[in-house]
């Protein structure tokens, strides 16, 4: 059962403490050990120092193909995991760079304050964040412009793509909360809405299996080899995702929390199902022989997602636990190079046979966003 932040009846201490206490010393129930707090940390520094080194130069834009503005999509989602980072070690170089990159694009977004692409004003999610921080004013004002234009506009059709769940969602969320302002949390749940249940004529969820089609083109009758219904593994983690960073902000009050927290909970069963026997997810949910093979953002996406759903109380423990651990110790095992490198990241794309071949050398077009994806995992982890 889910325990609301804002109310008073939790679970003892103690019995917490005992139960992670059976749970260290019982680790054949659970597959693995559960990691100690040092060596999550350590791990997410590694890889965390060597991206930070490697592209020291936040004002610097990408070069994939053409050339991008460092505050695209792919580098906001590094900083979600950066601040997820900074939220459990502190240190003045995480917060230096993720300031320094905010105030070189004047706290503003790619193509303008007045997008309603999620892609563009997914950098919002950092600038609200570094406002929480240090509240001035100039950190939101073109954020505000942006999401009070969404918010006065009728249209609700604008996320045609599950990651833009996850790259716009959580902002406005965050905009309600700040300006404390039911009617961000009204317009976020009709734009999700048209996603879950209207966009391509039935929406992008099949709530039959508790997965969600990457876009319109993907939903049936398009199938996989194999002849299943497609599930891009990091499209399903960016929808994952954003419902962990709703829910976790929405307040007490809205009457459509349940709603979220009942996609999440369908989600997670469906996901758990799918783990691959060493840990990871396969790029696609339903098909291992199309493009099998360990892949790290979505794998990170889910133990992001599951860690915080059990730490919670909305996922059971003995079910769950067993699943983030086996996952997050393949990831840090397996993944991570001894200079911090991240392994096994599919490039960007829709689908599973974009950004291949995944191997634990491959280098991906961007190594920003799989590095956000694994640093929300870990912050997670660390807090279980």
């Amino acid at each position: 059962m889910y325990i609301c932040p804002c109310t008073k009846n939790h679970v003892p201490m103690k019995k917490i403490d005992l139960f992670f206490v059976l749970i260290i010393f019982n680790s054949s129930l659970f597959a693995g050990e559960l990691p100690d707090r040092r060596d999550i940390l350590t791990t997410m520094e590694k890889t965390n120092n060597y991206f930070m080194a490697k592209y020291a130069d936040f004002t610097a834009p990408s070069n994939v193909g053409r050339v991008r503005p460092s505050n695209i999509w792919t580098r906001s989602v590094y900083y979600e995991g950066l601040m997820a980072l900074h939220q459990i070690c502190p240190r003045e170089q995480y917060y230096d760079y993720a300031l320094g990159w905010a105030e070189f694009h004047k706290w503003g977004y790619r193509d303008g304050n007045t997008t309603r692409n999620a892609d563009n004003y997914c950098a919002g999610q950092t600038y609200v964040d570094l406002y929480n921080l240090c509240p001035t004013p100039e950190k939101v004002k073109n954020v505000r412009i942006n999401a009070q234009m969404m918010l006065n506009t009728p249209q609700n059709g604008d996320w045609t793509w599950i990651d833009a769940i996850q790259m716009g969602m959580p902002l406005l969320i965050r905009m309600g909360v700040l300006d404390n302002d039911d009617r961000y949390f009204e317009k976020a749940r009709q734009m999700y809405l048209h996603s879950r249940d209207i966009e391509g004529g039935h929406g992008l969820y099949n709530p039959k299996e508790g997965l969600w089609w990457r876009d319109s083109t993907f939903c049936p009758p398009y199938r996989e080899p194999n002849g299943k219904n497609c599930y891009w593994s990091r499209g399903n983690g960016w929808v994952y995702a954003a419902l962990v960073r709703v829910i976790d902000l929405l307040p007490c009050h809205d009457s459509h929390r349940n709603m979220y927290l009942n996609d999440f909970k369908k989600m997670s069963k469906a996901l758990k199902a799918c783990q691959r026997e060493d840990g990871f997810w396969n790029v696609s949910l339903s098909d291992e022989t199309h493009f099998g093979g360990k892949e790290t953002t979505g794998t990170s996406l889910f133990v992001y997602g599951m860690a915080w759903g059990i730490r919670k109380g909305i996922l059971p423990e003995t079910d769950y636990l067993p699943t983030v651990i086996k996952a997050w110790n393949a990831m840090a095992r397996e993944a991570v190079h001894e200079n911090g490198f991240l392994g096994f990241v599919q490039g960007t794309g829709n689908k599973p046979a974009d950004g291949q071949p995944v191997t634990y050398d491959s280098m991906p077009d961007f190594e920003d966003y799989g590095l956000g994806c694994f640093l929300l995992a870990g912050s997670e982890v660390y807090k279980l």
